[in-house]
């Protein structure tokens, strides 16, 4: 069983490697390593960003250990306890809603810095801004309640990167701008639909979008679908599909 084991663990740490994209900046380039689902890794100046990690720390063995973890709500596929449980946070800072602090329990990091929808921070000359991610319409039972959770903008040298977190094709959304890199959920019934979260980016014009966080619960989302849509309104959109569940290889 150990002879195998070694070998699929090769084969999944180089997959990993193999996916990621570089993003030119004015400070070098910006590494973008898809995970699973709405975790992803940002690789930039030195400096080792995980967003929203889940899935085990395996999924993270390519990687070196995160310098900054940025999540964006309390549920499991965000705040995932068991996946940070098992990753070295010893030198690692948080940023994340107040209400994902709140429920960290045993969990350590060096430092935690808590952000509000429109606050922002200067970590390590990365900008981060909290935006809102919310469900539409607005009431009390809402899956994810406006205010509760964060999408975020995080500059890296002159790009401007978004990520949605869990959100609808809300207001505060279609009206970015300078945004470079986007990375937009898509998957009824916890987010929106395919063709709303391509409307929603034909609004804000990113020049990169990846549709992530697009298993929902009859399935997969159709991202050739909202590539087909995206570059139908505006082809100069860069849509970029990339392998968001390994697991389903």
């Amino acid at each position: 069983m150990k002879t195998l084991l070694i070998p699929f663990m090769l084969l999944l740490s180089l997959h990993l490697a193999a996916q990621s994209d570089n993003i030119p900046t004015s400070q070098g380039d910006l590494s973008v390593s898809p995970i699973l689902h709405s975790s992803l890794v940002l690789q930039w100046d030195g400096k080792t960003v995980y967003i929203d990690p889940y899935g085990g720390a395996q999924m993270f063995s390519s990687f070196s250990a995160p310098d900054l973890v940025l999540i964006t709500d309390i549920h499991g596929d965000h705040l995932n306890q068991e996946t940070l449980s098992t990753l070295n946070l010893e030198n690692t800072e948080l940023i994340a809603p107040q209400a994902v602090i709140d429920q960290l329990g045993d969990l350590s990091f060096k430092a935690t810095h808590a952000l509000g929808n429109g606050e922002d921070i200067e970590w390590q000359s990365i900008q981060v801004e909290a935006v809102p991610m919310y469900n539409l319409p607005e009431t009390d039972d809402a899956r994810h309640p406006k205010g509760r959770g964060n999408g975020y903008v995080i500059t890296f040298g002159d790009k401007r990167v978004y990520i949605s977190g869990d959100t609808e094709d809300i207001e505060e959304m279609r009206q970015l701008e300078d945004i470079d890199v986007a990375f937009v959920c898509m998957n009824m019934p916890y987010t929106m639909d395919v063709a709303q979260a391509a409307d929603a980016v034909l609004d804000f014009k990113p020049a990169i979008v990846y549709p992530f966080h697009f298993r929902g619960g009859d399935g997969f989302s159709d991202v050739e679908e909202f590539k087909r849509l995206v570059n139908e309104g505006e082809a100069s959109i860069e849509v970029r599909l990339r392998n968001w569940y390994p697991e389903n290889n």
